[in-house]
């Protein structure tokens, strides 16, 4: 698999062992997905989900192992990219409506070889206010070295808007 976004990999192989219960009562997803995700074979490296404001893709392939029957990574989409959100690890932000977050995505992608099994991606956006910069009298959105020097100081302290996604494997498992 490709190499994993610096903070991500532990926390997304973490999040592939979050205990299915938890997410027993998902609420309605923002997007809503026509039709299902093709059933994949084993060690076939797919892309689940792209997320351009994180600069990021989701990757999955199933394995074909008991012990771990599918990988789950989330992987930088192109260096040069610059983010305006941010990844963070699922187990330790604990996403919840409560909380803020919003449930954005239900990825259900299911296996070519053990058709009882499916791996099922949950991704949640917890939104922040990002407005962009304010246009001149000649309608150019101008930044000036002193002006921005003192808002990177205050951009410290805002918001950005953040994704989560955990993984789980449901159904039975397949011989091994």
């Amino acid at each position: 698999m490709r190499r994993l976004l610096p903070a991500f990999g532990a926390a997304m192989a973490l999040a592939a062992f979050v205990s299915p219960a938890a997410f027993a009562a998902d609420p309605v997803p923002e997007i809503q997905r026509s039709g299902t995700v093709p059933a994949q074979p084993a060690g076939s490296v797919h892309t689940l989900r792209q997320i351009p404001e994180a600069c990021a893709r989701l990757e999955g392939a199933f394995t074909g192992q008991a012990a771990e029957p599918y990988k789950f990574a989330v992987v930088r989409s192109s260096p040069n990219c610059q983010p305006r959100a941010r990844f963070v690890d699922a187990a330790k932000a604990q996403p919840s409506e409560a909380a803020g977050w919003k449930f954005n995505d239900l990825i259900r992608v299911p296996s070519a070889a053990c058709p009882q099994q499916q791996a099922v991606v949950r991704v949640w956006r917890k939104p922040a206010a990002v407005a962009p910069p304010q246009l001149d009298a000649q309608g150019r959105a101008r930044l000036y070295l002193q002006d921005e020097k003192a808002r990177a100081e205050a951009a410290k302290l805002a918001q950005v808007p953040m994704f989560a996604a955990a993984m789980t494997v449901e159904g039975k498992p397949c011989g091994g």
